[in-house]
């Protein structure tokens, strides 16, 4: 599956935050989306996900040949993300079912891999997510986007409010998980999009 942009421009009230986008994001590889806070790069991935409808210029999903409807393209990607909220009042077992009864696990994982994954005591499992710290937080959303099977996945600030620690984490976990996916990374920290092969410079569409 991959996503193709033609002419493609989003702007807020009378002011273009980018224009004239014309570029295909290709299954299989790892992109990386490159600019300065504030220069619009959540809101493309927002318009790439469907969250925001662009206000110029055409988006496209072909899969095996055949145009994926808009309304469809939520079941094929899987995004982590400083906007994307937690169930607070769930525990994070609870959380952790909520979500994999609407996205199936990655290949080869099970709950308790994914559980694994987070790198937590047994105990924090029984407790509710509004009293996680941020760093927390942020491991929970990148293993829940990481091993949902989906063959697009976005990841906005992947290492926003993680240690040292948990920076190296994310790059084994990314590692773990990304293959055969179309990867895309907003970013403007190197750490997080070393490993990318393709970048796309947002403040060459402004």
């Amino acid at each position: 599956m991959n996503i193709t942009l033609q002419d493609i421009g989003r702007r807020y009230n009378r002011e273009w935050i980018f224009r004239h986008i014309d570029y295909t994001f290709s299954f299989g590889n790892r992109y990386a989306i490159l600019g300065p806070n504030g220069s619009g790069k959540s809101t493309l991935i927002k318009v790439l996900t469907g969250a925001l409808t662009p206000s110029e210029g055409t988006l496209g999903y072909p899969k095996d040949g055949k145009e994926v409807e808009i309304e469809e393209v939520y079941r094929h990607t899987a995004i982590a993300a400083p906007y994307v909220e937690l169930i607070e009042e769930f525990t994070l077992s609870e959380l952790i079912d909520f979500h994999f009864q609407f996205k199936p696990l990655l290949n080869g994982f099970s709950l308790e891999a994914v559980k694994e994954c987070l790198g937590f005591g047994e105990n924090v499992f029984q407790k509710e997510i509004r009293h996680f710290s941020s760093g927390m937080k942020q491991r929970v959303k990148l293993v829940l986007a990481c091993c949902s099977d989906s063959k697009i996945l976005f990841l906005d600030e992947p290492t926003s409010n993680l240690d040292k620690v948990g920076e190296a984490w994310y790059l084994d976990l990314v590692e773990d998980t990304v293959k055969d996916r179309l990867l895309i990374i907003g970013s403007n920290q190197e750490h997080e999009y070393a490993f990318c092969n393709e970048y796309l410079e947002i403040m060459d569409f402004k």
